[in-house]
């Protein structure tokens, strides 16, 4: 996991030091890696990790805080067990069926467009806190007593903190997330996790 992290980390370094630029913009790239896990509950296990890929974009700067939106392409790798089979309830067509087949640990993997709106307070000229709210629609690509297959949304509310050097900006998030499909499937009563990212950014 932190070798990953590391390989990211000196790879957009490289990348952007080849084609760093004197000339600074309102535009942030960068790549971010993250894990965590369900809320203790009697019914599912659900952990995970993730990867995305970070475009920032200030819109506008007061006197005392940033205002930047952020979209944010990103891969979620889920393992999920039902662990009270009662969930399933009798009346469900083939009941016992699905009690077997959801109480096997599952691999789930999700494919996620984050939009996000972060208001930013910098703390002296190099770090800073801020608060990101975002929502994005997904693809799941596994049918669980929880959610359905295929459609749905991934909604996060998260703090963060920031340290930055020359035009680098390194980046600590924890957050909560809520998933589910909004009642478009048959199944929708969701995860929810919390979660811990850690990210870089280069200014271009």
């Amino acid at each position: 996991m932190i070798q990953k992290l590391r390989f990211f980390i000196i790879a957009l370094f490289v990348a952007f030091q080849l084609q760093a630029q004197e000339k600074s913009s309102n535009y942030r790239l960068g790549l971010s890696y993250g894990f965590g896990s369900e809320f203790s509950n009697t019914d599912y296990t659900f952990e995970n990790h993730f990867y995305k890929a970070q475009l920032y974009y200030k819109i506008k700067e007061t006197k005392n805080f940033e205002y930047e939106v952020l979209i944010q392409p990103e891969i979620n790798f889920g393992k999920h067990q039902l662990l009270n089979f009662y969930f399933v309830k009798p009346e469900t067509p083939n009941y016992q069926q699905k009690r077997d087949e959801y109480t096997r640990l599952k691999d789930v993997r999700e494919y996620v467009i984050n939009c996000g709106f972060l208001v930013r307070k910098p703390i002296g000229k190099v770090c800073s806190f801020y608060v990101l709210g975002s929502v994005g629609p997904l693809i799941t690509d596994t049918e669980t007593e929880r959610m359905s297959k295929g459609f749905a949304f991934a909604d996060v509310l998260a703090l963060g903190f920031t340290v930055g050097y020359n035009k680098m900006q390194f980046d600590i998030r924890p957050s909560l997330r809520h998933v589910s499909n909004a009642g478009l499937g048959s199944s929708n009563a969701g995860y929810n996790t919390k979660n811990i990212e850690f990210g870089i950014s280069y200014q271009l």
